[in-house]
């Protein structure tokens, strides 16, 4: 009997919309925030990993592609991948870019520094965008911000599809900073009951 569909199993279509809008005008990148609070909302307020399992559109979008339409070899990923020291080590570096994002953001707000119309992808290559942002449009930080977070962004989709290829397709998955992230609330909130 084939499973029925939810409203939630189509949101690997929000992954590529955002994307998308993205590369189009890159103020669509504030948009990404979604993917950074509502998972936190979830596991703090639900104590539950429900937005990863569920509602997450770049996992489903790695199970469509590398599933579905079979662009993944299907192995098994190396054990360092999921472990502790690589999680919370990949999480605490994603997190000095972020802040690192977040700096750049306010030193274009405070005036000492310029607006970047660039890409940065996996924190290093410089990639011109300047097509999808008209200056003046928004106060230059809101723009830097953007630039900053959809780097990030694109960033992890790529890192996400390599080793979605090389490996499982949610391989991703085991060491997403976010779901680092809500692991660590909920075993958080259930050290608080005990």
């Amino acid at each position: 009997m084939k499973k029925q569909k939810r409203w939630y199993d189509y949101l690997w279509l929000w992954s590529i919309v955002f994307f998308a809008l993205g590369f189009f005008n890159i103020l669509f990148a504030w948009l990404g925030m979604l993917d950074f609070g509502l998972p936190l909302l979830f596991a703090i307020f639900g104590g539950n990993k429900f937005f990863c399992n569920h509602l997450c559109g770049r996992g489903q979008l790695f199970t469509l592609l590398g599933g579905r339409l079979g662009l993944s070899r299907g192995k098994p990923a190396p054990r360092w991948m999921s472990s502790k020291p690589f999680r919370y080590g990949f999480l605490t570096f994603f997190m000095a870019m972020f802040g690192n994002m977040l700096f750049q953001t306010y030193l274009v707000g405070a005036g000492a520094s310029s607006l970047r119309e660039a890409i940065k992808l996996f924190w290093t290559f410089r990639v011109p965008w300047d097509w999808a942002y008209t200056a003046g449009t928004v106060p230059a930080w809101v723009a830097q911000f953007s630039f900053g977070f959809y780097s990030l962004m694109l960033t992890s989709l790529l890192i996400g599809l390599i080793v979605m290829v090389l490996y499982r397709p949610r391989t991703w998955c085991s060491f997403c900073p976010m779901g680092c992230m809500t692991q660590g609330v909920c075993q958080l909130r259930q050290l608080g009951k005990e």
